[in-house]
């Protein structure tokens, strides 16, 4: 891969990865929600799940779903179910920090996971696939593109969690907490609207 190739692709990583999506709607809730370092699981979870996914997808799992069109809908709808869910939890949360442990910060584990029913991180690792692996290298360009997103990826999501903790003193008041939940419940679930078209 040429400088100018691995340049290209370090650009695509950081601009799918800072971007809007569900995982940095999710983010950023929770950075007002349950704070900055309480948020470093959710966050570790995404960068190690949406690498592991990018290297299954340019390992062969990307063939496979073409090869299976019905597998493909089975995990956008179960995708789709999942994240109008977390829509809900974060739209009905009322308390910073999850007051009467209630609420709590999605773990490691559950952030990890849901990168394979998350359609902006399938669309990242497949692009990323189509766009940039060599076929005369294919081993090596995966391992490349996973390398370009790993260096790229925690510090961009970090940066929308580092959001949410900055306006936690603002929205300390119970209604200005109520409404930006809401609104993000909301924004969450729009982002099914691709997924939909």
């Amino acid at each position: 891969m040429s400088t100018e190739v691995f340049l290209a692709l370090l650009l695509y990583a950081f601009v799918t990865s800072i971007t809007p999506g569900p995982n940095n709607l999710m983010l950023l809730a929770s950075g007002v929600n349950f704070g900055f370092v309480r948020t470093i699981p959710h966050m570790t979870g995404i960068a190690i799940g949406f690498l592991v996914l990018l290297l299954a997808v340019g390992f062969g799992l990307g063939a496979v779903l073409k090869a299976f069109p019905a597998l493909e809908l089975v995990l956008k709808v179960a995708g789709g179910a999942y994240l109008l869910y977390l829509a809900w939890k974060i739209a009905m949360s009322r308390t910073l920090g999850g007051v009467n442990g209630k609420a709590k910060p999605m773990t490691f584990l559950e952030a990890a996971a849901f990168q394979w029913v998350n359609p902006k991180a399938w669309a990242m690792a497949v692009g990323a696939m189509s766009l940039y692996t060599n076929p005369a290298q294919p081993f090596f360009s995966v391992l490349v593109i996973g390398f370009a997103f790993a260096a790229v990826n925690f510090p961009s999501v970090s940066t929308w969690a580092g959001f949410g903790m900055a306006l936690r003193g603002f929205l300390a008041d119970p209604e200005r907490l109520k409404w930006f939940n809401i609104a993000m419940g909301l924004l969450l679930a729009a982002t099914l609207w691709p997924m939909l078209k």
